[in-house]
């Protein structure tokens, strides 16, 4: 084998690590294959360890190694003998593949811990590594793995990097620290995609060995590197999951001996050494490593491993229905922490985090999908029958006997009610909002009076902005549906509001109903004088599940209202804090599209149903519930000459990529949205 002179006798040994992901909830894996994949890509793995007694980790969750134990426990067995052996490492990552910052705190808390005491029952001991579930990281985590006992976490440096123009290139080569949202840290261990991919394409015959060798040769220096060559699925090799078309086809069964050849390869040139993952983190006091860094940004809030195809809207609003499973889910957490209800056990605990995998919302087959969805309302139920509260069925209005229809003008002690032709006007004590009834209800102008007299969030009119790429009106409130190649599908159109107040209480609503094409909207705002907040409630009434997004409730904020040096915007991804996002000059485009496959690039998790945004002075406040519909927000950001900016806040019900299957089912989408102003005390920013 021959090498480029420019590798002299003076670069250091490249120390490699790599770990493989086994995960038998794989989604496009039927049931009656697993004993398959066991023989073809488990059982090689360990053989290779064992007769060529490699330094590797394998990273496996709670579930799968039940499975393991149920088909074939001497696998088991194998596996603990390596690990006690000091041959191979064992990474952690909970019980089942959740995405963390799509779920509750207390749900990732619960993750962690029942998949430790798996691996202690099955194994007779608990990792200290933990791989971040799909690299899909937020700050708000950092907390659950320390509390969790583990010593570090293993996240991809391709994604943060790009948002992260201050770090060094050469710190992708040594461990760091993670920081979390209260100063906590935790070190991490690099995962890479490229590198990843790269020996997918040799182990698959796309590479040849001189080839691949070359790419290593790149990544060696006069300093001491350590570089991850995998980290990724186990099931690939010689055996085809069956996602995409474009998998490679499998000859003879070799893959395991091209991967047995190229460690070799690696053992015998002087310029490699092979390491424990776990050695990594003897590297954290070199010059170039042990640098508390924060992954996420403002322009990435939720970073997720490989291509910008890869992020948490597959996991959330796509797939065959991911809103409503997420939403069941919601709904079954909070029947868990509801004050008065049965304790949860810890196979109750079990179930949840399984039905929160990952798997069940990308590429999972359709036989796989009506038992998991079997097994989702089965479990709902079962928790509905148990619980004090009964689901989440409740009144979204003040629709009910004791109400009465308000004709204007309309005055009373605490309310006042005024139209024209175009625009309908509410006012209450402590807020004041104009709706424009030639648009659906639009939000024009929406003030609390309690902290600014300008309003706060409404409509931009065209001609706003001198740039031309911004000509248009800004609504908010509204809803948004676009289908791939077709006109958008919006209600802003005419309608005749009804306004209703109850006869016992100080509430009204607002209410206007739009039908357009195939599709009804309806919207309702709900005032509340004992509350200094407005309500929207969205139903949207759709025939059939179609290739499309959905957007609702764009909240576009008045610049001239805000300090633009200041803007942030905070919510919680999966973890206990709030996470508080500077904005400062940086353009921030969550929902943009990335390509007609797919639809949007970035999003927030809102695990609390919370979001928060604001400047230094004051903020606005919007609650969502994540019972009715697990929405996901996103925020734009666009700053402008001098002190002019766009920013807007939207949630998504749908998305498109890849994963996304149609089905003919009727559909219903009910949303609630709680949005309220406070000014911001000194030295509070939240």
């Amino acid at each position: 084998m021959k090498y480029s002179k420019k590798y002299g006798s003076r670069m250091k040994p490249l120390r490699l690590y790599l770990f493989f992901h086994l995960n038998l909830a794989y989604s496009s894996i039927e049931e009656e294959e697993r004993a398959e994949v066991i023989q073809h890509c488990y059982w090689p793995l360990l053989k290779l360890v064992r007769n060529h007694q490699l330094p590797v980790g394998i990273e496996v969750t709670g579930y799968t190694l039940e499975v393991i134990n149920i088909i074939d426990p001497a696998w088991i067995s194998e596996l603990s003998s390596l690990c006690y052996q000091g041959i191979v490492e064992l990474i952690g990552s909970g019980y089942s593949q959740i995405i963390g910052p799509l779920v509750p705190a207390g749900v990732n808390r619960a993750n962690l811990r029942l998949g430790n005491k798996v691996y202690e029952l099955l194994l007779g001991f608990r990792p200290d590594i933990a791989l971040v579930n799909e690299q899909a990281y937020s700050a708000g985590l950092v907390q659950n793995y320390v509390d969790a006992g583990y010593r570090a976490i293993t996240m991809e440096w391709n994604n943060p990097r790009k948002y992260s123009q201050e770090w060094e290139n050469e710190w992708r080569y040594f461990p760091q620290y993670a920081i979390g949202l209260d100063g906590e840290t935790i070190p991490l261990i690099w995962a890479d995609s490229i590198a990843f991919q790269k020996f997918q394409r040799f182990a698959h015959g796309e590479l040849n060995l001189d080839e691949y060798i070359e790419y290593l040769n790149r990544h060696v220096s006069d300093k001491p590197r350590v570089f991850p060559i995998y980290c990724n699925d186990v099931e690939i090799f010689d055996f085809r999951p069956g996602r995409y078309k474009t998998e490679t086809v499998i000859h003879k069964r070799n893959e395991w001996k091209r991967i047995k050849v190229l460690f070799q390869a690696i053992r015998s040139n002087k310029r490699f050494q092979l390491i424990p993952p776990g050695n990594v983190l003897d590297f954290l006091n070199c010059p170039d490593g042990g640098n508390k860094i924060c992954l996420e940004s403002s322009e990435q809030p939720i970073p997720v491993k490989k291509q910008e195809k890869y992020n948490i809207n597959r996991w959330a609003l796509t797939g065959r229905d991911d809103l409503n499973i997420n939403t069941k889910c919601y709904q079954i957490y909070k029947m868990f922490i509801t004050d008065g209800n049965p304790k949860p056990s810890e196979e109750d605990w079990k179930e949840l985090c399984y039905l929160w995998s990952s798997d069940f919302r990308t590429h999972i087959t359709e036989k796989r999908w009506f038992n998991y969805l079997e097994r989702l309302y089965k479990f709902h139920d079962r928790c509905k029958n148990h619980a004090n509260c009964k689901g989440a069925e409740r009144k979204l209005a003040v629709n009910g006997e004791n109400e009465q229809k308000i004709i204007i003008p309309y005055k009373n002690y605490w309310l006042q009610c005024l139209e024209d032709q175009r625009y309908l006007i509410v006012e209450t004590d402590s807020i004041k909002c104009i709706l424009n009834k030639q648009k659906g209800l639009a939000i024009d102008s929406l003030w609390f009076k309690n902290v600014s007299t300008e309003p706060l969030i409404g409509t931009l009119p065209h001609g706003y902005y001198d740039d031309i790429s911004m000509g248009a009106d800004f609504y908010s409130g509204h809803i948004i549906i676009e289908r791939p190649g077709e006109h958008k599908i919006t209600d802003l159109q005419l309608c005749v509001p009804e306004i209703i107040k109850s006869l016992h209480e100080s509430k009204v609503c607002i209410t206007c109903q739009v039908d357009t094409n195939d599709i009804r909207f309806k919207k309702e705002y709900l005032f509340d004088y004992a509350k200094e907040n407005m309500t929207i409630n969205y139903t949207i009434l759709i025939p059939s599940r179609k290739l499309s997004t959905i957007h609702l409730a764009h909240i576009t904020l008045i610049p001239t209202s805000f300090d633009k040096d200041s803007l942030f915007y905070a919510t919680h991804n999966g973890g206990y804090s709030i996470e508080r996002f500077e904005i400062c000059k940086s353009e921030v485009y969550h929902s943009q599209n990335l390509s007609h496959l797919v639809s949007a690039k970035y999003g927030l998790g809102a695990t609390e149903g919370i979001i928060t945004f604001g400047d230094n002075n004051l903020k606005i406040t919007i609650r969502h519930d994540q019972t009715l519909s697990a929405l996901i927000p996103s925020v734009q950001y666009l700053p402008m000459d001098e002190m002019q900016y766009f920013f807007r806040l939207q949630y998504s019900a749908q998305e498109m990529d890849e994963t996304f299957v149609e089905n003919s089912e009727f559909n219903k989408l009910v949303c609630r949205l709680e949005i309220d102003s406070n000014r911001i005390d000194d030295g509070q920013l939240l």
